[in-house]
């Protein structure tokens, strides 16, 4: 369920405008209040944002609401998200990112774990909106209660060996380009692979406060597919802008999204004995294909909801390792509490490297579906709504009869964005995206 300031990853909007430091200040008083109330002990609250140039602004006023009501806040720099999660479970009481993952530079976003490094249950989230938005005055810690505002420079190096740790495979000799998205993993992509032996090529690796997801990054694949091409590299790899998502390029600079990926890797682990019931959690978004795939290789497909959060909540009951969405989040649970681009590409690589086949043929007879997604400009306080609309539901049911069957459709909020979502999936590329246009059209019409 979101609410007024948190959508399906945390809160999100335009710096300055929406999301400024006023805001920030109470989030990082709230996050204080609620998450450490019941501590014995003065809390330990790490911070760490991505590059953007209001990154600094509010990463100021988090940690001075954090220092208001008695805790310490702890700044990690620059740093990748999952790195903030790990580091979290590992050392402190809670952690937050400033961060707005894959969005241009002028949004920007906040993301707060708890002290497991698990992203906050609705309950937390509500509690801290809740404080956030009562207007009340928060409890002001006073005299030598109030807390410390510190630095710490080694935290991306024991991310970075946290994650060379989790690497059981020689990837040595590996050619690589790593596209950085200008973002997070310009601080740590580098040191890690240098680790490991692999030869790189980073690409849009100088952040410079603006040029964040910038025509690069997972989002902008073109670049590193030419790179991986005329440069002769066994794969690419790119990340978002708090590289908590991964997708790859193969030999040939064909893309390879979330669902491939989790395909190679969830076979991988089944050969390993270690994917519990051989089972991968997905969610509505995956390709047709990507189900397909894993039946035909005796896999079993869990399905959650949109966005990491719903994956986890789906993989923790029953012991799932291997989870995530089509965009490039995946959850390796033996090694991380949340979608780690990283360790995603590690993992990938690691199966490369032990099939001893091109990148290209790890996927021979993955069949994609065409799959059309169009996103639709509305209202922000419409966007719940439309989706139920009947003249929405109307188009929806004649395109569901177009398609008899053999495709489906998928018309959601974004939980970030004031957009509504339109997937249309089918075996004809121009059938489908006829029915999303159709779709889009009423959408934006009624919206």
């Amino acid at each position: 369920m979101m609410g007024i300031l948190f959508g399906t990853d945390g809160i999100r909007g335009v710096a300055g405008e929406f999301l400024d430091g006023l805001l920030a200040f109470r989030v990082g008083q709230a996050a204080a209040c609620v998450l450490c109330e019941r501590l014995q002990h003065k809390a330990r609250i790490y911070i760490g944002k991505d590059s953007r140039v209001s990154s600094d602004m509010l990463e100021a006023a988090l940690a001075a609401g954090v220092a208001s009501v008695g805790a310490d806040a702890v700044l990690l720099g620059l740093i990748p998200t999952p790195a903030v999660a790990f580091l979290t479970a590992a050392e402190a009481d809670a952690g937050v990112v400033i961060s707005a993952s894959h969005n241009a530079y002028e949004h920007n976003g906040i993301k707060i774990f708890g002290a497991q490094g698990y992203k906050l249950s609705d309950e937390l989230e509500a509690a801290v909106e809740n404080l956030v938005l009562s207007g009340r005055p928060m409890p002001q810690a006073m005299f030598a209660d109030i807390g410390r505002v510190m630095s710490d420079e080694g935290a991306a190096a024991r991310y970075v060996d946290h994650l060379v740790g989790a690497v059981e495979t020689d990837l040595s000799g590996l050619r690589v380009a790593v596209d950085c998205a200008n973002g997070a993993a310009s601080r740590t992509a580098g040191a890690l692979l240098s680790r490991l032996g692999v030869h790189y090529t980073l690409l849009s690796d100088a952040p410079d406060g603006r040029n964040i997801n910038d025509r690069c990054g997972s989002t902008h694949m073109e670049a590193l597919s030419a790179r991986v091409r005329a440069g002769g590299f066994d794969l690419g790899v790119a990340f978002d802008g708090d590289a908590d998502r991964c997708l790859a390029v193969d030999e040939t600079g064909r893309v390879i999204d979330g669902d491939q990926i989790m395909a190679v890797c969830g076979l991988e682990e089944k050969a390993q004995g270690r994917l519990t019931g051989d089972t991968i959690v997905a969610t509505v978004m995956s390709n047709l294909g990507f189900h397909l795939f894993a039946r035909e290789h005796g896999l079993h497909v869990e399905t959650a909801a949109v966005g990491d959060r719903s994956v986890l909540e789906r993989m923790l009951p029953s012991g799932f390792v291997l989870g995530g969405e089509q965009s490039g989040h995946l959850i390796f649970l033996r090694h991380a509490t949340t979608g780690d681009g990283q360790l995603t590409a590690l993992r990938f690589m690691g199966a490369a490297a032990n099939a001893g086949l091109p990148v290209s043929h790890l996927l021979s007879g993955f069949r994609q579906y065409p799959q059309v997604l169009i996103n639709v400009r509305v209202r922000q306080d419409m966007k719940k709504a439309l989706s139920g609309h009947p003249d929405v539901s109307e188009a929806i049911r004649r395109a569901e009869e177009t398609l008899a069957g053999d495709g489906r459709i998928l018309v959601r909020p974004s939980g970030t964005e004031p957009l509504v979502r339109v997937m249309v999936e089918g075996r004809e590329e121009a059938t489908v995206q006829s029915l999303a246009e159709s779709i889009a059209a009423v959408i934006s019409r009624v919206g």
